[in-house]
């Protein structure tokens, strides 16, 4: 089976998984998480803007790899602290409203995972998603 791997940078620096892998009409994102492109950092210490961050690079990655954020099928949610979690769910359902509303009406599979214990102590959320190419 043909795969497409998307490489990830942080900065100008290449890192040592990819971004994404197109395979069998799947795209399979790295976790994204609040840490911005341009720098690699965490974006700030408040966990609606780590989210915001985090689907925002959801959806770069899908669009580079031929699929949006519609076409999500499955999310993983990693989240450090279950005090945030309404937060979480809520700027996420913002979000799909605003960027993606056919998850409105057919929202993906989703299973949370707290307390997580993430890549950097100042990383609040991080989020794992499957999604299939647009037809």
């Amino acid at each position: 089976m043909k795969k497409k791997t998307y490489p990830l940078y942080y900065g100008k620096e290449k890192q040592h998984f990819a971004r994404s892998v197109v395979v069998g009409g799947l795209v399979f994102l790295s976790g994204m998480s609040g840490r911005t492109m341009e720098t690699g950092n965490v974006s700030s210490a408040d966990v609606k803007e780590q989210m915001l961050v985090a689907l925002d690079k959801v959806r770069a990655a899908l669009e580079e790899a031929g699929s949006d954020m519609d076409h999500i099928v499955k999310t993983v949610i990693y989240l450090k602290d279950v005090k945030d979690y309404a937060l979480m769910r809520a700027t996420e359902w913002e979000y799909w409203q605003e960027h993606a509303p056919g998850l409105i009406a057919e929202p993906p599979a989703s299973t949370f995972v707290m307390p997580a214990s993430l890549a950097r102590e100042n990383m609040l959320v991080e989020i794992d998603v499957v999604a299939c190419l647009k037809e």
